[in-house]
């Protein structure tokens, strides 16, 4: 089955925050700051991890992890298995508080539940298969998502 690009869910989820905030009231300066408070650490988070891949040469793309040189288990993969998808997550719940309306978070929660689902029970079957031992290892200290490793997959 063919998945469509976790930026794409990620941005069909960010249009139905639109829709579903149609009618919340104005944004407040506390929830802005709330909002880019949490857009910026979703920013750095993602992109720190970005990073790290390009730095050990090893790929981001999501649909063929048998592509991976290596096995980036540093800097936001120590706290997260997906730093990546963390990210998204993270700015799709900024523009939640940005708009401040509860059915916003929704689209969040479908979005997390696909990409844990469909995307990443894929992506760890590969990274199980040519890592072995050493994915095992990472897989059992660091959780999928955020917070304690009994919370994750």
């Amino acid at each position: 089955m063919k998945r469509p690009p976790p930026p794409l869910l990620a941005l069909v989820a960010a249009l139905a925050q639109r829709g579903l905030s149609r009618g919340a009231p104005p944004s407040s300066g506390s929830r802005r700051a709330a909002a880019a408070v949490t857009a910026a650490t979703s920013v750095a988070l993602a992109g720190g991890a970005s990073m790290r891949f390009r730095a050990q040469h090893t790929t981001v793309e999501p649909f063929d992890p048998s592509k991976a040189s290596s096995l980036v288990v540093s800097g936001p993969n120590s706290r997260t298995r997906n730093p990546m998808y963390v990210g998204m997550a993270g700015l799709l719940v900024a523009n939640a508080l940005r708009r401040g309306s509860w059915p916003g978070v929704l689209p969040v929660v479908v979005f997390v539940a696909v990409i844990d689902r469909f995307q990443i029970a894929a992506e760890e079957r590969a990274l199980a298969d040519r890592f072995g031992a050493d994915y095992a290892a990472y897989r059992a200290s660091v959780p999928r998502w955020l917070g304690t490793r009994s919370f994750s997959g």
